[in-house]
């Protein structure tokens, strides 16, 4: 947590507010992430205006220009990247300018906006990151080996079919790997395997290609429904206005390990998978 689809709802609640919106200046209050913010933050994007804020995988990339062209009316000052990554507990949220941090409350990071919003960056376990990324963006070491995303043509049967032929390890491993297809958690990858009618602990290479295609109507919907629904909230998980996710009431399979199946009733068993935990219907995953 957060997954890709409270990745994406925090996106699409930051984009409206921040495109168009010129960095004041970026205070650090506790550089102490995943990586070590770098002490140049503020210099780097102070007085650029946020022109795009995409998603690539999990991670957050807040396309910024200079606004000051100078006479000439070109600015020879390259374009620059917040890259943001929420990591198990993070959260970006809007404040007023007047709203003071708290380092009680793991308040780390303050994005300082023209119109005098702070865009507020949280992370109790502190294994977030937020980063200076030069052009090109892809080629950075933390986006330049990632599988294609999940709503890409890239991501089809044919292209998964061959990824997995040769894989002996676990379907639901397979689908959680970056180098595969991105953005696919524990969460995620236990309903999408449940609603294609696969066991999560099937050899890889032993899903034939039609099941791998249903697989990937699977993942697309099951993440498309999670984004409508704002996400899921488990512990701490809010989005950009402090809302929790609802989509955690929708589960077929995560956390129901022991309770009845939702569409034969049932007893859901319980696996151990990679560290993470695992359910699935004896009857309706095979």
């Amino acid at each position: 947590m957060p997954e890709l689809p409270e990745v994406e709802t925090t996106r699409r609640g930051i984009a409206p507010r921040a495109i168009g919106n010129v960095v004041d200046g970026i205070d650090v209050f506790d550089g102490r992430l995943r990586w070590p913010i770098p002490r140049d933050l503020d210099r780097a994007f102070a007085g650029r205006e946020i022109t795009r804020i995409d998603r690539r995988s999990k991670y957050l990339l807040f396309r910024c220009e200079r606004t000051n062209h100078g006479s000439t009316g070109v600015s020879s000052d390259p374009a620059v990247t917040l890259l943001v990554h929420l990591g198990m507990t993070g959260s970006l949220r809007w404040y007023p300018r007047d709203t003071a941090p708290s380092r009680k409350l793991h308040d780390h990071v303050d994005i300082r906006f023209r119109d005098g919003a702070i865009l507020r960056y949280h992370d109790p376990r502190r294994f977030g990151a937020m980063l200076s990324v030069d052009d090109p963006i892809g080629e950075h070491p933390l986006l330049r080996s990632l599988g294609p995303e999940p709503f890409t043509h890239e991501f089809n049967a044919d292209a998964l079919h061959k990824k997995l032929k040769s894989r002996s390890a676990a379907i639901k491993l397979a689908l959680m790997d970056n180098h595969v297809v991105v953005g696919v958690g524990n969460i995620y990858a236990n309903e999408a395997l449940f609603h294609a009618g696969i066991r999560p602990t099937r050899a890889a290479n032993r899903v034939s290609r039609a099941r791998l295609g249903k697989l990937v109507d699977s993942v697309r919907a099951t993440l498309k429904k999670a984004i409508d629904s704002g996400g899921s909230t488990l512990r701490n998980y809010v989005d950009s206005e402090g809302d929790a996710g609802t989509f955690q009431l929708e589960y077929y399979a995560y956390g129901r390990a022991g309770m009845p199946c939702r569409v034969c009733g049932t007893t859901m068993k319980a696996a151990r998978q990679g560290g993470r935990a695992s359910a699935y219907c004896p009857k309706c995953q095979t």
